[in-house]
């Protein structure tokens, strides 16, 4: 098998965050609640940002966060996700390349615009989002780079994107031409509203050993084992996948491989500002130490510095040099 020529290629929805300050009273008088998370259609995208105050863009999406965490730990990333031909489509892909990863997919016109967020964060901090998916949504087969996907030592993908059957098939064939290659295959959850709308797909990509690395919260194991008990979800799951990793926010971080097991504790932080993009950066650091092949311990402890970093500002953009952060981990 060839060495590598990436570190991790990463599969997902490409959105641009659109951030922006906003009252209570602007939430009141838009019909919002606060701290929700709610998908809107093209037009109510665009009534609310002609409403909204002066906004900030970053490229988003949790896999796109992913992999703007692995080129910031010095590791070489790549981004699948479908764009429009658009402003917006040409400030993502912009942007995540100036931030050092590697998005080569063709722009295309698919009768929706580039997928954006409008976040609007309240004084006390909440975020309250509302998601267009738009041309995200509508990534195709056809749009793999197939010598990329088969030249990344580990193929990481977002829950996210399994709901429409377009970019599921997508998905399908990027794990049929990693294991095909001897590559690592990382899946994430995402979230419990995915692992409840399909987690008989997910099982079934567990059962036929589609995925080497598994990453979970402590609510979405355990919806997926439809065990409300931490120990019993990782005991019904974790002889599915060579690797378990699952977070639980302040409480640390486990990961299993056969009959090894790791937990470390969560990193001190100053102040929690913001947790998006949390568990997205924790799998960057996860997934760079698993490449570098540091083991479960160091690869926990990586993922847990970077995700200590990113809740500490708003956005999921590490703003604090990672590779400093990560000190002896990566020497």
């Amino acid at each position: 098998m060839p060495e590598p020529r990436l570190d991790v290629l990463c599969i997902g929805n490409a959105i641009v965050d659109v951030i922006a300050n906003a009252s209570d009273a602007f939430l009141s008088a838009e019909g919002l609640a606060k701290g929700s998370m709610r998908l809107i259609d093209a037009e109510e995208a665009e009534r609310l940002y002609a409403h909204m105050g002066p906004a900030h863009q970053v490229s988003g999406g949790s896999a796109g966060n992913t992999a703007a965490g692995v080129a910031a730990l010095g590791a070489r990333a790549s981004f699948v996700g479908q764009v429009a031909p658009d402003q917006l489509g040409e400030f993502y892909r912009h942007d995540l390349t100036a931030a050092g990863v590697e998005f080569t997919t063709p722009a295309a016109d698919v009768g929706a615009p580039t997928a954006r967020s409008m976040i609007l964060v309240t004084p006390d901090g909440h975020r309250t989002m509302n998601t267009f998916l738009g041309a995200a949504q509508h990534l195709p087969t056809s749009a793999l780079d197939e010598d990329q996907i088969r030249g990344s030592a580990i193929l990481y993908l977002e829950g996210y994107l399994w709901d429409p059957e377009t970019p599921r098939y997508a998905m399908l064939r990027a794990i049929e031409l990693a294991r095909q290659a001897g590559r690592k295959v990382a899946f994430t959850l995402s979230d419990t509203f995915c692992v409840d709308r399909h987690r008989d797909g997910f099982n079934a990509l567990l059962d036929e050993r589609r995925i080497d690395i598994l990453f979970a919260n402590q609510a979405e194991i355990e919806a997926l084992a439809g065990v409300p008990h931490l120990e019993s979800a990782v005991a019904a799951v974790k002889d599915k996948v060579e690797t378990l990793v699952v977070t639980r926010s302040e409480d640390g971080a486990l990961a299993l491989r056969g009959a090894e097991r790791a937990d470390v504790p969560a990193e001190s932080i100053i102040q929690l500002v913001d947790t998006t993009g949390a568990g997205d950066l924790f799998a960057a650091g996860f997934l760079v130490g698993e490449a570098r092949t540091l083991g479960l311990t160091a690869s926990l402890r990586l993922g847990a510095i970077c995700a200590a970093e990113v809740i500490q500002h708003y956005g999921a953009r590490p703003e604090t040099e990672l590779k400093s952060l990560a000190g002896d981990l990566l020497s």
